[in-house]
């Protein structure tokens, strides 16, 4: 298994409850180095265009709107297996069939509140970290 990198946002409630501490910590446990790290707060452009893939989707009003109710916590991540173990460490995007200990068990209230979000390819990965990131913050 390679070093790969993944991107990872902590999403408004998680912040606004104070859980990104406790987060930040289980994603460290888990193995992942933080590349980069800042708190920001999306615009309504911002978020449109980040998650411009799920445009035609019924939700995508309702998470645009929750994306930007408050600040959120962006990361570059890097690890082995980095994607697929970050999955394994949010848990299902349900929090309801998700696993005990993972971060949405923990801290999500519904499927759409919950918590985190990860990159699910590499070629997302890429892409969103891109989208907050520039290439000196990669280094």
């Amino acid at each position: 298994m390679s070093v790969e990198r993944t991107f990872s946002a902590i999403k408004p409630d998680a912040v606004a409850a104070g859980k990104a501490g406790e987060i930040l910590a289980m994603i460290q446990q888990a193995g992942f180095k933080i590349l980069a790290l800042r708190m920001t707060r999306l615009t309504d452009a911002q978020a449109r265009a980040f998650y411009a893939v799920h445009k035609e989707r019924p939700f995508y009003a309702g998470l645009v709107k929750f994306m930007t109710e408050g600040p959120i916590i962006v990361m570059a991540l890097e690890r082995e297996g980095a994607i697929v173990k970050l999955r394994e460490v949010m848990g299902a995007t349900n929090p309801a069939n998700a696993a005990e200990g993972t971060i949405r068990k923990r801290f999500a209230t519904d499927i759409e509140r919950n918590a985190i979000h990860g990159s699910d390819a590499p070629e997302t990965a890429e892409t969103e970290l891109r989208f907050f990131f520039s290439t000196a913050d990669l280094l």
